[in-house]
């Protein structure tokens, strides 16, 4: 029996990279786990990307309380068109995802190791969060927040 609503859940967010292992290495830095790895192509997979030729290696992460997962994708064919890995913040489109964290300073400081720049700053809204903007893999925002009080 539905009760109207078309979504159960969100099961993943897929995030196209250049590079898998860093985008692997620091999604597992912020405490994600690997799931699963795989190479997909054929006429399902052309079929659905709408595109010829597709072949991708991919990489599922999951967050450690099994609720959410990133699907890391690195096309090998055909070649896309290049993003603009330093788009700011209001670029319309998939902007950023956010991680809830226990420490923002340490934890900017471990991603740092792996390319991230702060966007801005880390700022304390009201008694709330402490939060930042950092930029990751492929140029995606990554939000951190940190609950205090």
């Amino acid at each position: 029996m539905s009760d109207g609503r078309v979504m159960a859940r969100l099961e993943h967010v897929g995030i196209v990279v250049e590079d898998l292992g860093a985008a692997k290495a620091f999604f597992t830095e912020l405490g994600l786990e690997l799931e699963g790895e795989m190479t997909v192509e054929g006429r399902v997979v052309d079929l659905i990307n709408g595109l010829d030729g597709v072949r991708s290696d991919v990489a599922m992460m999951r967050t450690p309380d099994g609720h959410g997962c990133l699907e890391l994708i690195r096309y090998q064919t055909p070649a896309g068109p290049t993003g603009d890995p330093a788009a700011p913040a209001n670029t319309p489109g998939l902007r950023h995802i956010l991680f809830e964290v226990a420490d923002i300073d340490d934890v900017v400081g471990r991603l740092r190791k792996h390319g991230a720049e702060l966007v801005g700053e880390v700022a304390q809204y009201e008694d709330s969060y402490r939060l930042c903007y950092l930029r990751g893999p492929a140029g995606i925002i990554v939000e951190l927040a940190e609950k205090v009080g």
